[in-house]
């Protein structure tokens, strides 16, 4: 059975950083395979898992789209005599970066001009289908919600809201919290992660973040450590495993998967 854990939040929350500490955890400390999904367009996802992704799904389904559109077969088959639907799928498992335990598939830039509605739709089910074949798949959403039914039509069995220690990452929280009831897939448990912060939850944000409902999975404290990352590029998975970031998403994650 797989768990589906994604992550959201405003830009720049640290949502990837997270994302790539629950990944490490996983590895570190459960069994199975691991899928991550990176669907920010942003594409920082392999840079902190320090994988190289040389295709992505966006980069698939514009492909196709130009092959369609210059050849004018909108009903007909592909190269090779494959199907949309099989050509979709070849192309997917291409762009798959397999790891020892995690593999990584980026969904890339977002759609352009023109009709993607059949495109989407075939990918929903080729990630859908693939997502079955791990233990865990893990989700680094773009800044916003709608995208997680547009992409994947998995149900989500944990959605981690990541806010930095600010009452507009908290207000943003709240507005996804509200967003969830209209989207096309089901959400299990949600939890709030306030990232980068600074000693104690002040009150203020304290008594926001428990107007927002939402339950308080915890804290990462902002780490120097991470800005020698930063500085030289090393992936974030190679973080000491004492680094204060790394601990305190461990814990988070221990947690949410008792829970």
């Amino acid at each position: 059975m797989t768990t589906t854990i994604a992550l959201a939040g405003k830009g720049g929350t640290g949502k990837t950083t997270v994302a790539a500490m629950i990944v490490r955890y996983l590895v570190e400390n459960q069994t199975g395979p691991i899928l991550a999904i990176d669907a920010d367009p942003a594409s920082n996802l392999p840079l902190v898992l320090g994988v190289r992704a040389e295709q992505t799904v966006g980069d698939i389904r514009e492909d196709m789209l130009d092959l369609v559109q210059s050849s004018g077969a909108l009903a007909g088959s592909m190269p090779g005599g494959m199907s949309k639907q099989e050509y979709l799928d070849y192309q997917v498992q291409m762009a798959l970066e397999e790891g020892e335990r995690v593999d990584l598939l980026v969904m890339g830039r977002p759609e352009g001009q023109g009709c993607y509605c059949a495109a989407n739709q075939m990918l929903r089910v080729i990630i859908d289908r693939l997502g079955k074949q791990y233990d865990y798949v893990v989700i680094d959403n773009e800044a916003g919600m709608e995208h997680l039914s547009r992409r994947t039509t998995r149900d989500v069995d944990v959605l981690l809201l990541v806010t930095d220690p600010t009452q507009r990452g908290i207000v943003t929280a709240q507005q996804m919290k509200e967003m969830v009831p209209g989207l096309e897939i089901g959400v299990g448990r949600m939890y709030l992660i306030v990232n980068r912060l600074r000693g104690q939850i002040p009150v203020p944000l304290e008594e926001a973040i428990r107007k927002t409902g939402l339950d308080l999975l915890g804290t990462v404290p902002e780490d120097p450590v991470m800005a020698e990352f930063e500085f030289t590029g090393r992936p974030l998975v190679q973080l000491p495993e004492e680094t204060m970031v790394y601990q305190s998403v461990s814990d988070m994650a221990r947690k949410m998967l008792v829970g």
